[in-house]
């Protein structure tokens, strides 16, 4: 059972990540449906929330007048510019967690002058309360402040606290993971089943395998490296196949986490720049 938290949490966005964190908060036993507020124009997206007893609401300026604790900001960074400036207001005095990739702590500490901003990168496996999250707290957050984030995202999955010169480079490992490791699940399959296994069995046998791995890495503690001398024996098919994959893997690795940390800068200046332009 999650922590149990006794605070009043808006949600700002009812897409993937919005609706998996309002939704996550209530599976775990981390927050009762009452105390989960969710704000989206789309009643569609909002409609699953509400049978869960999560309170929703059309607009934002709704979800704050109900004055909640903390407000966690789910929406794209191309988007949350006009957000921050739209709810200024709203927004003063509270908490303000986001979740926009690329955009700092200064930025948002510039736009919510009167806020308390915590930066969070968490990841999609929320959905099934098994995410990873990093947060890194701004200059005006309270340990108060920090322990919530902490006990939001931790009930989510894994939380950790990072500083902000490390939080980009989590979002390119963690934050993209998820979407690396579907790409290796269909390489993998894809390979399989060119080499005649069908492609239904292929792929739950593979995914069962991930899943067993990460369960067993986690319980134990152990580094993957001690777990590959586990499965692999002196010059049979493993030693092969890892001899095969490991270095080109670890380049395309690499070439993958240094092209999302672009990107992720080139929204960060983007943000930077539309924030300087409202001022």
């Amino acid at each position: 059972m999650a922590e149990k938290i006794e605070k009043t949490i808006g949600v700002i966005g009812a897409g993937s990540m919005g609706a998996a964190i309002a939704r996550g908060l209530v599976a775990s036993g981390a927050a009762s449906p009452e105390r989960v507020l969710v704000a989206n124009p789309s009643a569609g997206k909002l409609a699953p929330l509400a049978e869960l007893g999560i309170k929703t609401f059309m607009s934002n300026d709704a979800l704050l007048a109900e004055d909640p604790d903390a407000v966690v900001l789910a929406v794209k960074p191309q988007v949350l510019p006009g957000v921050l400036a739209e709810h200024t207001e709203g927004l003063s005095g509270r908490l303000v967690i986001s979740i926009a990739a690329g955009v700092s702590v200064c930025t948002l500490e510039r736009a919510l002058k009167d806020s308390r901003v915590v930066r969070a990168m968490p990841n999609l496996p929320v959905q099934v309360l098994s995410g990873a999250a990093a947060v890194c707290p701004g200059s005006r957050a309270t340990e108060e402040d920090l322990d919530l984030a902490l006990a939001i995202f931790s009930a989510l999955g894994s939380a950790v606290v990072l500083r902000e010169d490390q939080l980009d480079a989590e979002g390119a490992v963690v934050g993209c993971g998820p979407a690396y490791v579907a790409l290796l699940v269909d390489d993998l399959t894809r390979a399989g089943v060119e080499r005649g296994l069908p492609a239904a069995a292929c792929r739950e046998l593979v995914l069962s395998t991930m899943r067993g791995v990460a369960e067993q890495l986690l319980a134990s503690g152990e580094h993957p490296r001690a777990y590959m001398e586990k499965v692999t024996s002196p010059g049979g098919t493993t030693a092969a196949g890892l001899r095969a994959m490991e270095s080109g893997m670890f380049e395309v690795a690499c070439s993958g986490v240094d092209a999302a940390l672009r990107r992720t800068r080139e929204l960060s200046e983007a943000a930077g720049a539309k924030d300087t332009t409202d001022d």
